[in-house]
């Protein structure tokens, strides 16, 4: 007589709506302060508690990332500006911009990162000298930028070695101090190389959580634009494989596929070095969040719903 397989019912089935909810908890999103200004109220769209990150394009004024940040401290968001080492001249400019965040909106998180110039504006070239000023001693979190598929500004021979040895300077700096530190990281479309990467990174003794970039919602040709002007590397052909499908060629896409399949190995694998999501919205805040609210369950309801 055969046994009879009951399934468990708290254990999901790989890529089922509960791991995906679960992968989801806690996401973060990224904003520009010119994007911002479309959303009447990011209570209706995000959870509370969301982590949002402002991204400081080269030539927008510092004065406009402060009252994004300002605006959204005041509706109840944990803030994480950007600072781009290249696009700040000097020590005396990056203290300036660190008192106007502390004292305008509270502002105890940052994202650094060497910034998508070639050429810096003054005296700093990448995070690690942002780091060193020790400017941001005090701050609760300090995130790096990370790049699963490499980096071409900083390994122009399409070896990560330069990358792998900026990752285990931040290693060492995250095991002498007591800042919280993750890395986020690029968008990709591919689960299984980032899978690996994050794979890499653990042999190579660098535990700083990852989190890992998603594009939200967009229309397949803004999304193709995005990633080559971003320098987004082999999962590029995910896109290029469906742009060459004309029953998908005019649907949006979505990341359903990159984000069960990452959500399925970290069920399988706990200690898996993802910790968090953390979303572009390529195609719209709004578009974004209706995306995330519709697949991360309770944990994404909006915070003026909660």
């Amino acid at each position: 007589m055969a046994l009879l397989n009951f399934r468990r019912k708290d254990a999901p089935a790989a890529g089922s709506p509960e791991t995906v909810e679960a992968f989801l908890k806690g996401y973060s999103i990224e904003v520009m302060p010119r994007t911002a200004e479309k959303v009447e109220d990011f209570r209706e769209i995000l959870p509370a508690g969301t982590r949002v990150y402002i991204a400081h394009i080269e030539g927008t004024p510092i004065e406009d990332m402060v009252a994004t940040a300002k605006r959204l401290h005041a509706e109840g968001f944990p803030v994480m500006p950007h600072f781009p080492a290249r696009i700040i001249k000097d020590k005396a400019t990056l203290a300036d911009w660190i008192a106007r965040y502390k004292g305008e909106a509270d502002v105890k998180q940052a994202l650094l990162l060497g910034g998508g110039i070639s050429t810096p504006h003054g005296d700093f070239d990448n995070s690690m000298q942002l780091i060193e000023t020790g400017l941001f001693d005090g701050f609760q979190r300090l995130h790096v930028a990370g790049h699963p598929e490499g980096n071409k500004d900083i390994d122009p021979d399409g070896s990560d070695k330069n990358v792998i040895a900026a990752l285990k300077w931040k290693q060492a700096f995250k095991e002498r101090t007591d800042a919280k530190m993750a890395m986020a990281t690029q968008f990709c479309f591919e689960a299984k190389p980032v899978i690996a990467w994050v794979n890499r990174l653990q042999a190579e003794g660098i535990d700083i959580p990852v989190h890992i970039g998603v594009a939200g919602p967009a229309k397949l040709q803004t999304m193709i634009k995005f990633a080559i002007a971003c320098g987004v590397g082999p999962s590029l052909k995910v896109l290029q494989k469906r742009a060459m499908d004309v029953t998908k060629l005019l649907l949006p896409y979505e990341p359903n596929e990159f984000v069960a399949e990452l959500a399925a190995h970290k069920a399988a694998n706990p200690d898996f070095g993802i910790e968090s999501v953390h979303f572009f919205p390529l195609g719209g805040i709004k578009t974004n969040a209706t995306w995330a609210i519709e697949h991360g369950g309770k944990s994404a309801v909006p915070a003026a719903q909660s």
